[in-house]
């Protein structure tokens, strides 16, 4: 039980080829497998953090380890959305503004952490995932997600969008606190 939410984790990691994989299944078929299996993992990504409060088993290894397996499905998730032009033409600023922050944060707190100087997520940063996750759902399910919502990739585009100005701001205030902990001699 102790293991659980790692466990959980990393049953998050090994997804990511199966979502790559749904690409190549033909069809609606294929877009409903991508919505699926993003869709457990996102839950996973809710119940391991909640499992291991509730079961008080948080390790050092999960708190580096949980936002690595975010990144990399939604870093994977957006390159194929792109790739297989869903997302397409002036919409792929939206997904590299996303990408870049997640460098950019993730970056400045590997730089706080060795200062011993928590960035902890702000509730907007919550906000803005739970969009970016929802937006990517919807653009996953491409044409099979028409059949259910017309103008559900109208509606995915535009909540990538509202994630990606929510990712300016709350990369902003990020950078903004950890610069406040930065070392600018050259030492």
């Amino acid at each position: 039980m102790q293991n659980l939410p790692n466990l959980l984790t990393l049953f998050r990691i090994a997804m990511i080829p199966a979502v790559y994989l749904t690409f190549y299944v033909s069809g609606h078929l294929g877009d409903w497998l991508a919505l699926v299996i993003f869709s457990v993992a996102g839950f996973t990504d809710f119940f391991d953090g909640w499992l291991a409060r509730k079961l008080d088993v948080q390790s050092g290894f999960g708190r580096m380890l949980d936002p690595i397996a975010d990144k990399l499905m939604v870093a994977t998730c957006l390159m194929l959305l792109v790739g297989f032009d869903i997302v397409n033409d002036w919409h792929m600023v939206a997904a590299v503004i996303i990408l870049s922050r997640e460098v950019l944060v993730s970056g400045l707190r590997e730089y706080l952490m060795e200062l011993r100087v928590a960035l902890p997520v702000s509730t907007l940063a919550k906000y803005k995932t739970t969009i970016q996750m929802v937006a990517i759902g919807f653009l996953l399910s491409d044409q099979a997600g028409e059949t259910l919502i017309s103008g559900a990739h109208v509606i995915g585009l535009g909540l990538l969008w509202l994630a990606a100005i929510l990712t300016l701001i709350t990369g902003y205030d990020y950078v903004r606190q950890g610069m406040k902990h930065a070392d600018w001699s050259d030492s």
